[in-house]
């Protein structure tokens, strides 16, 4: 399902301009038109899936291998210290569009974005307890 207002559904019926990078049948890649490095790109899929929670397991599988077959040429292109796949699921994680995409994103030990966190040990029992209740929920 397409929805006429969604800007990435647009995109994917090339109603909307893009700097698509390569597409298929579930998946279409674009650049990011408002980077956080150089070389950001976007993986979405094709039918319209808010997020994680309600995309098809067929178009989940397309996303995942064009992110891999583009961080591989953004990785060529642009030699990044390193190489962030991120994927926003709600507000609280600041996810900007509604539809189901990826961020394939360029690193550098400069770049100061504000997405990496400190290791600090958790606690045993709490991390246990979080345990039970994901596989309670299995």
């Amino acid at each position: 399902m397409n929805v006429p207002h969604c800007i990435f559904c647009r995109i994917a019926r090339h109603e909307a301009p893009a700097y698509i990078l390569c597409e298929d049948a579930h998946s279409l890649a674009f650049m990011d038109i408002n980077p956080a490095s150089p070389g950001h790109a976007l993986v979405i899929a094709r039918e319209h899936a808010v997020n994680i929670f309600d995309v098809s397991a067929p178009a989940l599988a397309a996303v995942m291998a064009t992110v891999q077959r583009v961080a591989l040429a953004v990785n060529a292109a642009f030699l990044p210290d390193g190489l962030s796949i991120i994927q926003s699921n709600g507000p609280g994680a600041a996810q900007s569009v509604l539809h189901f995409h990826m961020h394939v994103l360029p690193r550098s030990f400069e770049d100061g974005l504000p997405i990496n966190w400190l290791l600090r040990p958790g606690e045993r029992r709490a991390i246990e307890a979080a345990a039970d209740r994901i596989r309670a929920a299995l």
